[in-house]
């Protein structure tokens, strides 16, 4: 970045920092908080916080900069009002948490809370792509659901298994039982 007489080096710093933030994180989640209260936006990063997602709100002019920085100037089309970032190593959990309390919490209907663009390992997806993101299931669940089907085949051999033992000592003892009688 060329340093210029109006940029001070804490700024620069910031530029850098937010540069790193976008480039680094496998998610990235820009929103507009236009209205949102102090209690949604405890609840709000206390979600994300829990779900190992940061999340800081961020000048319009900085990001700009940062994103011309990085390589990612369609981003800058967005920056309007207030601006807010979400970011993790987690493509999917900033737009899944983000999302989800939107719903949660009827933001969307007044547009308190919204999303502007996001950010997966450093291609810029629009607002319909950040939702699309948010609705796949998570990481845990898609590795419980890739366990349950290496599983099944195992599980559906012990069932024919142990059909093939019941029905062989019920042959068994229907001949000991005819013995029996005889």
């Amino acid at each position: 970045m060329a340093v210029t007489s109006k940029v001070t080096p804490k700024k620069e710093a910031i530029v850098k920092e937010l540069k790193d933030q976008m480039t680094s994180s496998k998610g990235v989640v820009i929103t507009s908080y236009r209205g949102l209260t102090v209690a949604n936006d405890t609840k709000l990063r206390r979600a994300l916080r829990e779900a190992g997602v940061h999340y800081h709100v961020v000048k319009n002019t900085m990001m700009r900069i940062a994103a011309k920085d990085a390589g990612l100037e369609e981003i800058a089309e967005h920056l309007e009002g207030t601006t807010a970032m979400a970011y993790s190593e987690d493509a999917v959990a900033p737009a899944k948490v983000i999302c989800d309390f939107i719903k949660k919490n009827k933001l969307d209907e007044a547009n308190i809370l919204s999303v502007k663009v996001g950010l997966v390992e450093g291609k810029v997806i629009d607002e319909k792509e950040v939702k699309a993101l948010a609705s796949l299931p998570s990481r845990e669940e898609l590795i419980a659901k890739m366990l349950g089907s290496m599983n099944a085949p195992i599980t559906n051999t012990v069932g024919v298994l142990s059909g093939v033992l019941r029905n062989f000592v019920y042959a068994l003892e229907a001949v000991r039982a005819k013995k029996e009688s005889a």
